[in-house]
C-alpha cells in the first residue's frame, strides 16, 4: 500500500536512515512564522533534502487572495530554484495542533509532482496532526491522474 500510518521515528530510503520527527518538528516551528490574517489557517512544511539538510515554507497571504502561497507550495519553489540538484527525500506539513491531520491541497499535490518528475524521485509525504501522521510514497498517492505538459512537434 501507498499509505502508512506513522508508527515509529525512523524510515529508510536507499540504505539511509532519516528521522521522521526531526522533520515534522520542523514543519511545526516554520509554522510559527505563517502570514495568515484573513484565513487564521497557519501551515507550515519541512522537507529533508538527501544531504542530510532540512528546509522550511510557511503558507503567506496576500489581501489578493490568488497570489496567496501555501507552505508546500512556497518550499517547493524555493528548493527547485535554489537546491534543485539536492533532491528532496521527504516533506512533512503540518497546521494546527489539533487532530485533523494537513493534507495538501490539488494545486500543491501537482507541483509536488512536477518535483518528483524533475528530480526523477518519489518523495515521501507526510501529513501531520498534533499527534499522528499519514505517510504517502509519493504524489501519485495524493493525485493518481497529474497534468503533465507534452507538447507535440509541429
Amino acid at each position: 500500500s501507498n499509505y502508512h500510518t506513522f508508527a515509529g521515528n525512523k524510515f529508510t530510503m536507499n540504505g539511509k536512515v532519516f528521522g521522521l520527527s526531526e522533520v515534522i518538528e520542523a514543519a511545526r516551528e516554520a509554522r510559527d512564522t505563517s502570514y495568515s490574517p484573513y484565513s487564521g489557517f497557519k501551515v507550515g512544511a519541512a522537507a529533508r533534502l538527501e544531504s542530510g539538510s532540512i528546509i522550511t515554507a510557511s503558507n503567506q497571504e496576500s489581501s489578493s487572495f490568488p497570489a496567496s502561497i501555501c507552505a508546500e507550495h512556497n518550499l517547493l519553489t524555493h528548493h527547485n530554484t535554489h537546491m534543485p540538484h539536492d533532491p528532496i527525500v521527504m516533506l512533512a506539513v503540518i497546521s494546527s495542533d489539533g487532530e485533523n491531520e494537513c493534507c495538501p491541497c490539488g494545486v500543491c499535490r501537482q507541483v509536488l509532482a512536477d518535483t518528483e518528475t524533475r528530480q526523477k524521485r518519489e518523495i515521501k509525504i507526510a501529513m501531520c496532526s498534533a499527534t499522528t501522521a499519514t505517510v504517502v510514497n509519493g504524489a501519485s498517492a495524493l493525485l493518481p491522474f497529474t497534468f503533465k505538459f507534452n507538447p507535440t512537434e509541429e
